[in-house]
């Protein structure tokens, strides 16, 4: 399926001036481009309507299904701008895929993936002048909401996909620091069966307690472990995570009840690249303060979208607090994050295709 979108330039794009201003310090997820793309979805017409325009409020009524029933999914990807000018954005086929599946198991409507592409490159090229330079990098958000207004427990009969854009500085000032977090032992995540590696905003709402928890206890995060034993680890709030081993492996949880992190797979395969065993396994927080303890576990690092990789230097839970590689960060993290980085930028070979460059 091949969705043509309308191009309606926004009248009241902000103003050159402004922008920069905008752009000096943008922080993450508060300043906004001019634009956003839009498609609608009902049972008759199915996937129409595909525009880019200004963004703009929705009108929702009261009723609307996504208010009460929580049909709600999105993703988060970036365009880097490269050093000769142009425009790079990392596996967005990878986000449009697990878009698909995330629809599957929230019961809306799957979008194409070539739908979804389209969406993000057609706002990309139109709000380009948005980009920043350096680190910096546009952060989208494609969305899909239930829109159809009725009060009855049903999947909706109407969608609304969207993608909007905000640019963002560096995610780490000065460098990625250690971060320190909080083991959750009150709050589960999910379960096998459940919404676990969904990205749909129920999940992280339920997150949020035990986020604030972590920041009661001084902590930049918090770390889950599963639901049925309670030893596990399994991911952060938002990243998941790996752990680097004295012999120079890798371990990081399987998947089933966590998300399947794109940067997740992108760290995988370059380890697997560069010769480093790799295990998706479980591990004990347990096994986690021996190993810390001992040695044996020489680094810990979380991994998303928006930090890209996040070394983790303490540990902190109600069973008492654990340093790793005595806090600091570890050369395995700061090198795959280096090599990564440099792939989203263009500044490295793109062995894998995972590199789209919109210009």
């Amino acid at each position: 399926m091949s969705l043509k979108f309308e191009i309606q330039p926004a009248a009241n794009a902000v103003s050159e001036k402004d922008r920069a201003a905008k752009l000096m310090d943008p922080g993450f997820g508060r300043v906004f481009t001019d634009h956003m793309a839009i498609v609608r979805y009902d049972q008759a017409k199915g996937w129409h309507d595909a525009r880019v325009e200004s963004r703009a409020n929705f009108p929702l009524d009261p009723a609307t299904a996504v208010l009460h029933y929580a049909q709600e999914i999105f993703e988060g990807l970036k365009a880097y701008k490269r050093d000769d000018g142009g425009v790079n954005l990392f596996r967005p086929d990878a986000n449009a895929r697990r878009f698909q599946n995330s629809a599957d198991r929230m019961a809306m409507a799957p979008l194409p993936e070539s739908a979804f592409i389209e969406a993000v490159e057609q706002l990309v090229r139109l709000d380009r002048a948005w980009i920043p330079g350096g680190e910096g990098s546009l952060y989208l958000r494609p969305f899909m909401i239930a829109s159809e207004v009725f009060l009855g427990v049903k999947p909706s009969a109407e969608y609304i996909f969207a993608v909007i854009a905000s640019p963002v500085g560096s995610y780490f000032k000065g460098g990625p620091a250690p971060v320190s977090i909080w083991v959750s032992e009150n709050y589960t995540r999910a379960a096998i069966g459940g919404t676990g590696a969904v990205k749909c905003g129920g999940n992280y709402a339920a997150s949020l307690r035990a986020q604030a928890e972590a920041i009661e206890h001084g902590c930049d995060q918090v770390v889950f472990l599963d639901a049925v034993e309670r030893r596990y680890v399994e991911e952060l709030g938002g990243m998941n995570v790996f752990f680097v081993f004295d012999d120079g492996s890798l371990s990081t949880p399987p998947l089933g009840t966590i998300l399947p992190g794109i940067t997740r797979d992108s760290i995988i395969t370059l380890a697997r690249d560069a010769g480093m065993p790799v295990r998706e396994e479980t591990y004990t927080i347990q096994q986690w303060r021996a190993d810390a303890a001992s040695g044996r576990l020489k680094e810990a690092f979380a991994c998303g979208t928006a930090a890209v990789i996040s070394p983790i230097g303490k540990v902190r839970s109600a069973s008492g607090d654990f340093l790793i590689s005595g806090g600091a960060a570890g050369p395995v993290a700061m090198g795959m994050r280096k090599k990564l980085v440099d792939i989203q930028y263009g500044r490295a070979p793109d062995p894998h295709d995972w590199i789209k460059k919109v210009f």
